[in-house]
């Protein structure tokens, strides 16, 4: 990889951290002057992450899998085959980590 691509995702990465913290600091400052609490910014970490990159690192193993099936079995190129392969499943992966994690948020029904 070259600096000079490395450069401009620096730069945009940057601008980006700086309005984010801005914006972050003035929908705060909003809620305390409503005298509103706070607690919505607050997310539930309970859920494992390594399922979550569990999942999406099996994913991503099964579309390598299934890229190479489509190379070998079909006249579809190795790039193409490949990339939507394991877009596709690491994607399903993180969809199924949402849903689990969506079921496991909610609280028992009475």
């Amino acid at each position: 990889m070259s600096n000079e691509f490395l450069i401009p995702v620096a730069f945009f990465a940057m601008i980006y951290g700086i309005v984010y913290l801005f914006v972050r600091k003035k929908e705060r400052l909003a809620l305390i002057q409503k005298g509103a609490d706070a607690t919505i910014f607050e997310t539930n970490k309970n859920q494992p992450s390594s399922l979550k990159w569990g999942l999406l690192l099996v994913g991503i193993g099964i579309g390598i899998l299934l890229g190479k099936v489509l190379t070998v079995y079909t006249t579809l190129d190795e790039e193409p085959a490949f990339f939507s392969m394991i877009c596709l499943f690491g994607g399903l992966g993180l969809i199924i980590y949402h849903l689990l994690s969506r079921k496991y948020e909610q609280p028992p029904k009475e």
